[in-house]
């Protein structure tokens, strides 16, 4: 029986350049994406997903281009409805593809993957002690990083450059910036950044870069195998 995967993300995520790293295990029929909010209406997404009191910010992109900012306590309700229903489909392996801080998902049949939960100690073991310079796409992000990283042995420096609308040589500026403060590898922290960042960067900078699709949809591919 071939092994099937869905992959779940919240708002607009470019999953097709993730997809050659999938189909070296599993052929493309097998894998399903599914999107909570990359379909939906700007003003459709504020009608079920406003932030009301005492709930927290969660930021996403949308498929108008622009940032919104949702529900955090929404969002999470109904990712753990749709990974119940996937789980009821018999799915083999759940990716949800979002590095926002959401926690307490549950999958009681399907392997599920979480790359806030599997990210983190998965970079700590592979950068042992070295300086950890993170390349951020929004600031609003920034308030939870370093809870996010508290698992690395020094704490990270941080820069901001987006995947979506920024230029090349911002990004290779962010990763200039962190350089120049004493960082020794980099870490491109948003699914948005893909294999074309990581390899300008490297190129341009001479310095090892992590990328965070790249690590879960590797986990993700031998779990398919």
């Amino acid at each position: 029986m071939k092994a099937t995967l869905a992959i779940l993300t919240i708002g607009v995520v470019p999953v097709s350049e993730v997809l050659p790293l999938l189909t070296e295990h599993v052929s493309e029929q097998q894998i399903t994406h599914l999107s909570l909010l990359g379909k939906m209406s700007r003003e459709e997404v504020m009608e079920d997903y406003a932030i009301e009191p005492g709930e927290e910010s969660l930021p996403t992109l949308l498929s108008d281009g622009k940032l919104a900012h949702v529900s955090h306590q929404k969002i999470e309700r109904a990712l753990q409805g749709v990974i119940e229903v996937l789980d009821n489909q018999e799915y083999d392996v759940i990716l949800l593809m979002s590095t926002a801080p959401i926690s307490g998902l549950v999958a009681r049949k399907s392997i599920l993957l979480e790359p806030m939960r599997i990210i983190p100690p998965l970079v700590a073991s592979i950068v042992d002690g070295h300086q950890v310079g993170v390349i951020v796409p929004i600031e609003e992000l920034l308030d939870g990083q370093a809870a996010k990283w508290k698992v690395l042995e020094k704490r990270p420096l941080f820069a901001l450059a987006n995947p979506i609308w920024d230029s090349e040589e911002k990004l290779i500026a962010a990763g200039r910036e962190l350089l120049d403060q004493g960082a020794d590898v980099l870490m491109l922290d948003c699914l948005g950044f893909h294999q074309r960042h990581r390899d300008l960067l490297q190129k341009a900078l001479d310095v090892p870069v992590l990328l965070s699709n790249v690590l879960v949809t590797r986990l993700a591919s031998e779990l398919l195998a």
